[in-house]
């Protein structure tokens, strides 16, 4: 099974991504699992180069609630930023929302490309890696 080198999650509550770390690292399918705490300080570390070289994450995990910048924000302002601070990143919302608008309004962003309630779970990253990164899904 071939591993991605980074995932970003994104989200205001320390005790989901603390889970969803968990989850990410029990499943063994990224190298690096970093946190962001909304929207805004996601986009900050998405657009600051280090040595030259932007983070890429292969994989965001947005929420839609959060403060100071939320899920649709950061969408909004993600389309902004310039493709190399992207570089092909699969964007997954993760929610809790049950509200069918937030699904559509998911879809209408074509970096949008999975839509999940949360928590993740191993089964949920099978799905996703599935569909994104084929050569990371775990031998059954």
């Amino acid at each position: 099974m071939k591993t991605l080198s980074k995932v970003l999650l994104v989200d205001d509550d320390l005790a989901t991504n603390f889970l969803h770390r968990m989850v990410i690292e029990e499943h063994g399918f990224a190298e690096e699992v970093v946190e962001a705490c909304d929207g805004r300080d996601a986009l900050e570390y998405l657009t600051t180069a280090v040595d030259g070289v932007y983070p890429k994450p292969d994989i965001i995990f947005l929420d839609i609630n959060m403060p100071r910048m939320d899920g649709w924000e950061f969408l909004e302002a993600y389309a902004d930023i310039a493709a190399e601070c992207k570089a092909g990143a699969v964007i997954a919302m993760l929610t809790t929302s049950l509200n069918p608008d937030d699904r559509e309004r998911a879809a209408s962003f074509d970096c949008v490309q999975h839509y999940e309630n949360k928590p993740l779970t191993v089964e949920k990253i099978d799905d996703l890696l599935r569909d994104t990164f084929p050569d990371c899904v775990r031998d059954a």
